[in-house]
């Protein structure tokens, strides 16, 4: 079994996360993730997070960490709430953690932002993270314009904390590549949404299973806010808009106002933003958060095992 300095200090079994996904993210899906060895992780973006942490408490022992996205209106009340409660681990996203760093540390939280340059990297070092998850431009959501194969050595090199590596994985041949590349883990978004346990509409779930290579968009770039997701009736009309000089910034931001929501809970082709990563061409078929956690780290691992076979001397 493959295991790395992350286990250790996490207290988990095997060096997998499940994406901190807003709106999806929930106890459910991170308790099973947690139960099968990796780091469940709970979006902050949720109705009553505190309710949620406590019932992952209720359905697993094991480590569970949540997410934070800090450009949210609810992330300071979000900061307190994972102190009160004792989470062990905090990851963040679209934002800066320095504000609530010092009370985070002094609580004991090991805190692991999402970074996607090699100079956030170092300054997330600085202020006392446990490790970085450098995620690729190639997942789904919110990214950045460096892709997963260049980034992550570039910031394994930079600095001296462990380093995650995200998108573009969804199988062991992915996760294989970014353990040679140099990192101590793997965060997986994309699969996950196909999961048991995973709540996203039906229709959500179908679109990811039916995906092609070339099946997702990247919208938003104009709005310094870049997003990808797949193409459907909502990201071709929000692309043609952006491409339009009479359609303004403001009218974009409200096309797109509680985009994910309906996704996520109506399967809305129409006025939902179906966020995924590139590799959901990868995605074939629906299976429990345990066996996809499984299939990724064994997969790996054989991967890795036979990755000699695949050389030979001429």
């Amino acid at each position: 079994m493959i295991r790395s300095v992350l286990c250790d200090i996490l207290g988990i079994e095997k060096p997998i996360f499940q994406g901190g996904m807003a709106w999806i993210a929930d106890a459910r899906l991170a308790a099973a993730v947690s139960e099968a060895g990796g780091l469940g992780l709970i979006s902050s973006i949720n109705a009553d997070v505190r309710a949620e942490i406590r019932h992952a408490r209720e359905l697993t022992r094991k480590p569970f960490g949540v997410n934070i996205m800090l450009a949210a209106p609810n992330a300071a009340e979000v900061a307190e709430i994972v102190v009160e409660e004792g989470v062990s681990v905090v990851t963040t996203g679209a934002g800066s953690p320095a504000p609530y760093m010092e009370r985070w540390l002094q609580a004991g939280i090991r805190v692991i932002p999402v970074i996607a340059s090699v100079s956030y990297a170092i300054k997330m070092q600085q202020l006392g993270a446990t490790a970085v998850i450098a995620e690729g431009a190639e997942s789904g959501g919110h990214v950045g314009d460096i892709h997963t194969l260049a980034l992550v050595p570039q910031v394994v090199d930079a600095v001296d904390i462990p380093v995650l590596a995200a998108g573009g994985i969804a199988d062991g041949r992915g996760a294989a590549a970014a353990f040679m590349l140099g990192a101590c883990g793997v965060q997986v978004g994309t699969r996950f949404l196909v999961a048991d346990e995973c709540r996203v509409h039906d229709v959500y779930k179908e679109r990811i299973l039916k995906a092609s290579d070339i099946g997702t968009i990247v919208t938003g770039k104009s709005l310094g806010d870049a997003v990808r997701s797949l193409k459907t009736p909502f990201s071709k009309q929000f692309a043609k808009m952006e491409a339009d000089p009479t359609v303004s910034d403001d009218e974009l931001r409200a096309f797109g106002t509680g985009s994910l929501k309906k996704a996520v809970f109506d399967g809305d082709l129409a006025g939902g933003s179906f966020l995924a990563g590139e590799v959901a061409g990868l995605v074939s078929r629906r299976e429990s958060a345990a066996a996809i956690v499984n299939d990724i780290m064994d997969g790996a691992e054989k991967c890795l095992s036979q990755a000699k076979e695949l050389l030979y001397e001429s």
